[in-house]
């Protein structure tokens, strides 16, 4: 019985010493063997691979996928007009050197991801700050970004210590003020609104004065020329009547002057509370005594 255990233990021992000396390597992934703390092997290729058991031989792998970097830090950078911005960006890179990079940055992506966080928010402080806020709203942006990328790549690919990192894209998704001048720059595009607003509205009520003035003075030359025509035209007819009355009068004077008197009788005794004191002697009464009329014809 302990024979079998023995060789039972035997085999799991040798099993799991067998197995400590495989690792698969992801197409994901970069294998780096260490022996000793000192980088024995990188395997680059997909695939089942050997080593040596621990603690002779370890194994870690780093992502070898294009991984992506975004800002994470609001503090304003500074223009060339001494403007306070706040820019969001975010960088391309991979890991291209297993063995320099994890000689130099580290043995993860975290590491060089902090690092290339620093020298990328250098360069672009240094960009923006030989740049004004036009400039980095128009299209000189992509100039700006290309700059910043030759820098960060000058600084990863040092001869003296390489990264071991390609750096792909660089790129500003947003450029903002910063918050403590947002609120007043806001105000001055409410204040320059309401301005360009009461500019337009005095404008408005100027024309709108201006047509009214106009129509005025063309209703009252309507009117004035209306009221001349009719005055004419009623001066024409009273001339007409007139001429009618002389004509159709001067036949007759004696009705004509009692036809007068009637009409005046009628005039003068419109309402029938009208009191009138006058001499019947008068001549306004003339009329009533003469029986000289002639009949009509």
């Amino acid at each position: 019985m302990n024979k079998l255990g023995f060789i039972v233990t035997s085999f799991i021992v040798a099993l799991a010493i067998a197995s400590s000396m495989l690792f698969v390597v992801d197409q994901r992934q970069f294998g780096v063997v260490f022996q000793l703390g000192q980088i024995k092997q990188v395997v680059t290729e997909p695939g089942l691979n050997f080593k040596l058991p621990p603690p002779f031989q370890n194994v870690s792998y780093i992502d070898k996928r294009l991984l992506t970097l975004e800002s994470a830090d609001t503090d304003p950078m500074l223009t060339a007009e001494k403007q306070r911005v706040v820019i969001d960006w975010y960088v391309r890179w991979r890991i291209s050197d297993p063995q320099a990079y994890i000689r130099n940055v580290g043995v993860n992506e975290r590491a060089g991801a902090q690092q290339l966080n620093r020298v990328v928010r250098n360069s672009f402080q240094q960009e923006i700050n030989r740049r004004t806020l036009r400039e980095l709203l128009s299209s000189r942006r992509d100039e700006l970004m290309e700059s910043v990328k030759r820098e960060v790549l000058s600084a990863v690919n040092s001869a003296n210590q390489p990264w071991g990192m390609d750096v792909v894209d660089v790129r500003i998704t947003r450029v903002d003020y910063a918050e403590s001048i947002t609120a007043s720059v806001y105000q001055r595009m409410e204040a320059e609104r309401k301005r360009v607003a009461n500019e337009l509205r005095s404008t408005g009520f100027a024309e709108g004065e201006k047509i009214r003035a106009d129509a005025d003075r063309q209703r009252e030359v309507i009117v004035s020329e209306a009221y001349r025509d009719a005055q004419r035209i009623k001066g024409e007819g009273d001339a007409k009547a007139a001429a009618a009355f002389s004509s159709a009068f001067g036949q007759d004077p004696a009705f004509a002057q009692f036809y007068r008197s009637l009409e005046a009788y009628r005039a003068s005794f419109n309402g029938k509370g009208d009191l009138m004191v006058v001499d019947p002697s008068s001549d306004f009464f003339k009329g009533m005594r003469s029986s000289n009329v002639a009949p009509a014809r």
